[in-house]
């Protein structure tokens, strides 16, 4: 049986940079796993266990990912860095709040936290970090940022296994 999904990437959601567009594609291949586990049909404490096992990956991941995002806009100045920033921990918190409400039995597991983790996702990739591929793709074509996704200056980062990695700056 396929796996259920409730997105599917197109590449009208890319912002331009390819290192974290590969995230936000991974972003909502964990989002539709979580999906695909509210649909699985499961008995509860089986559903309780799957669920938080996938919860605490997408946390780990979107972590990472916040992390990727930052470094990025430190690099380059971006101006609305801290705006930015802030919408990452706002975010960060309420997931955090969600996760222990469910482990606590005051929330059901239900689909609405998974509407919201897309919900989430998509809009702030919409509005935020558009404007960051817009800022970073307007230094590019001024020659302000010689960093590019092709590979010509590389970072060394620790990956979310903790696994040091060498991956494009953006």
């Amino acid at each position: 049986m396929a796996n259920k999904i409730i997105i599917e990437w197109n590449d009208s959601y890319s912002i331009g940079i390819k290192v974290i567009d590969d995230q936000h594609m991974k972003l909502i291949e964990l989002t539709n796993k979580l999906f695909d586990s509210c649909l699985s049909g499961h008995e509860r404490t089986k559903f309780d266990s799957i669920f938080l096992d996938i919860i605490h990956e997408i946390i780990a991941y979107v972590s990472y990912h916040f992390g990727t995002e930052e470094k990025v806009m430190e690099r380059s100045n971006y101006p609305e860095y801290k705006i930015h920033k802030q919408e990452h921990a706002n975010f960060a918190k309420e997931i955090l709040n969600k996760v222990e409400e469910f482990k606590l039995c005051k929330v059901n597991p239900s689909l609405s936290f998974v509407y919201y983790l897309k919900n989430w996702v998509f809009s702030h990739v919409a509005v935020s970090d558009r404007k960051l591929g817009t800022y970073l793709g307007e230094m590019k074509r001024n020659g302000a940022f010689q960093h590019t996704a092709t590979g010509t200056k590389k970072d060394v980062e620790t990956n979310q296994n903790g696994n040091e990695q060498k991956r494009d700056v953006i």
